[in-house]
């Protein structure tokens, strides 16, 4: 801990066996191998530890400091729960003989990887069903596991873990997302400090922010009271990654903060009209002429620079000035290893900031280096 009360602070075994030894008379050997030295020594240790275990009392106890289930606990005395693991979801489309039934919780799979040891994961129908007269159908299909691993991208599932008799071929035609990891702490933390610093009067825009960040896969929020009248309140939301949510994601925050306006059915009050909706990304297009170093390739400085130009940009979204600085996109690009100069700096095709408003993202657009 940064802060330490004082009577903690240098407990070493050392400094406390060299109190002990203060205390014994000066006509007694005291010397290191004495027999009170060898006597006093196991109990400096052990007073050593307890002191370093009053300090770990301390870091556990304070939001700030603690960790895991400790932040869990303390977290819970405000109301507040971590969010769990979330299973990804999606289609697959099933290729064979007409009238075959697939069961409900049929095991599919996506091939492993021995080369980059990544491991098969698993997924399952939800439904039965029918291929029809060509030979085809589509059933929804979830993650057996929660997290983020489940997200997989198009064709990757195509592995019947117990084959179906009549069924050639499985297959993913979308990608297949959603998928959540349980919240970290860090995540956990900020809606801690967010909940007990503005506490809940009943429906303030504090509310609004809180309860949309409740739900799973939300990264950040706003509020926008009287948007559409006296009544009215909008919610903007980001995803995750702080990008623009979802449709899905919309109408998840919208079901848990007013699923029907004005009855006071979700967690907004009776008489609110909420519409939740995702922010709006802004593209920022940069282009310039760099001038690489020796040994660098253009190739590889975009690649860098795209990097960091997706995580300023995600450090920006929702904050109290959301403007896009052309300064410091400069710097950023002065920053990247590779990079010996450049010129011609435009940021949307204007030397200039790029504002943005309050309610919407900024986003990676085209990045073009000559």
């Amino acid at each position: 801990m940064s802060v330490l009360p004082d009577f903690l602070q240098g407990e070493t075994e050392e400094a406390i066996r060299g109190r002990m030894l203060g205390r014994i008379s000066p006509e007694i050997d005291k010397s290191e191998g004495s027999f009170i030295w060898d006597a006093l020594a196991p109990a400096a240790y052990e007073l050593y530890r307890s002191a370093g275990w009053a300090q770990e009392v301390l870091r556990r106890g304070f939001a700030s400091t603690t960790f895991g289930g400790y932040l869990d606990l303390r977290c819970e005395e405000h109301g507040i729960s971590r969010l769990g693991a979330v299973k990804a979801s999606g289609e697959v489309a099933f290729v064979g003989k007409p009238g075959t039934n697939v069961p409900s919780g049929q095991v599919l799979a996506t091939a492993a990887d021995p080369v980059t040891g990544t491991p098969s994961i698993e997924y399952a129908t939800v439904a039965p069903v029918m291929l029809d007269a060509n030979g085809t159908a589509t059933v929804a299909i979830e993650a057996v596991e929660a997290g983020t691993a489940g997200n997989v991208s198009a064709g990757k599932i195509a592995l019947m873990v117990t084959p179906v008799p009549g069924i050639a071929s499985v297959a993913n035609p979308e990608p297949i997302g959603g998928g959540l990891d349980a919240e970290d702490d860090a995540a956990l933390l900020a809606r801690f400090f967010a909940r007990v610093r503005s506490p809940s009067v009943g429906g303030n825009k504090a509310d609004y922010i809180n309860w949309a960040l409740e739900v799973p896969g939300v990264g950040a929020a706003i509020a926008l009271p009287l948007w559409n009248g006296p009544t009215t309140v909008k919610v903007v939301i980001l995803g995750e990654d702080k990008s623009p949510a979802s449709a899905s994601l919309v109408a998840e925050v919208q079901r848990h903060i007013c699923p029907v306006p004005g009855l006071g059915e979700g967690k907004a009050p009776v008489g609110a009209f909420v519409t939740v909706a995702s922010a709006e990304p802004v593209a920022i297009d940069v282009s310039a002429t760099v001038v690489p170093a020796a040994g660098a390739s253009l190739v590889e400085v975009r690649n860098v620079f795209e990097a960091r130009l997706t995580e300023y940009l995600r450090n920006i979204a929702f904050s109290s000035d959301p403007s896009v600085k052309y300064v410091r996109i400069g710097a950023m690009l002065l920053d990247v290893p590779g990079v010996s100069d450049f010129s011609g700096l435009l940021l949307n095709g204007a030397a200039d900031n790029v504002a943005v408003a309050s309610d919407r993202v900024a986003v990676k657009g085209a990045v073009t280096f000559a």
